[in-house]
């Protein structure tokens, strides 16, 4: 099967499952595939960080048993503001000094941070709310595709991920300003203030969501990987496929309750 359709065929199927799950599972079984899903993920970062085959195991088995941990005692809002500090001072600022190897170290700590607060979001989240902060990555990521194809010039930051340009993330921006104006209007009709709000919150995310695939491109350059992994069919592993959604969930559930008071 050609890569593009491979591609599109697992996002679909992935996207049905994220559905169910959303919208049928209680929370408890929401937090159960969300464990499963750290796990994975624990595994793919735990190589990236040069961790053998047992001790990347016992990393996402950590990675799980903490999720689980802070899912019991109701821990979520504390894991939130770590992860809005990550994504929003930490990580940009690791991205301009350079993500080498010899920050492995780091990078297994931050692991903790990078996946726990995104898996909890998920958890804390109404199902529309979640659905509703992914679609503002996924909107973002898909125009910014288009744009940089048809009008990228200047890279955005070559080192990292060459295909990423100014122009692209110009339009991705766009894309989800114009999506978080549709939102901002229900249910109450248009506001200046609530749309400034939206706007605001919008592009707060569309950049967070950047950051967070220029660190995972980052983190497997250091590796010296194409791919966290070969789970999923045309995608590569699971943080190939939740790399912007673990930067997007911990800030908008920041976010989310300001915008609804």
């Amino acid at each position: 099967m050609p890569d593009p359709l491979r591609r599109a065929g697992t996002a679909a199927v992935l996207l049905v499952i994220l559905l169910a799950a959303l919208f049928l599972l209680p929370r408890a079984g929401i937090a159960a595939l969300m464990a499963l899903i750290v796990g994975i993920g624990g595994l793919e970062w735990g190589r990236l960080c040069g961790l053998g085959v047992i001790a990347a195991r016992l990393y996402a088995g950590a990675l799980v048993l903490a999720l689980l941990v802070l899912f019991v005692l109701g821990i979520s809002s504390p894991m939130f503001l770590l992860g809005c500090v990550l994504w929003i001072v930490a990580v940009p600022l690791w991205l301009w000094l350079g993500v080498k190897p010899e920050h492995r170290a780091a990078l297994a700590a931050a692991g903790f941070l990078v996946l726990l607060p995104a898996a909890l979001a998920m958890v804390v989240l109404s199902p529309g709310e979640a659905l509703l902060v992914l679609t503002v990555a996924w909107i973002a990521d898909t125009a910014a595709y288009f744009a940089g194809r048809r009008w990228g010039r200047r890279k955005l930051a070559p080192a990292i991920s060459p295909g990423k340009t100014w122009e692209g993330a110009a339009g991705g921006l766009i894309a989800a300003a114009a999506y978080a104006m549709i939102l901002s209007t229900f249910p109450a009709g248009a506001q200046a203030t609530r749309m400034a709000a939206f706007l605001g919150a919008a592009a707060l995310l569309v950049m967070v969501s950047i950051v967070g695939d220029l660190f995972e491109s980052a983190a497997k350059r250091q590796a010296g990987v194409k791919d966290s992994g070969a789970l999923l069919p045309g995608h590569g592993g699971v943080l190939d496929r939740i790399d912007s959604a673990t930067a997007t969930l911990p800030v908008a559930a920041v976010l989310i309750p300001w915008l609804k008071a």
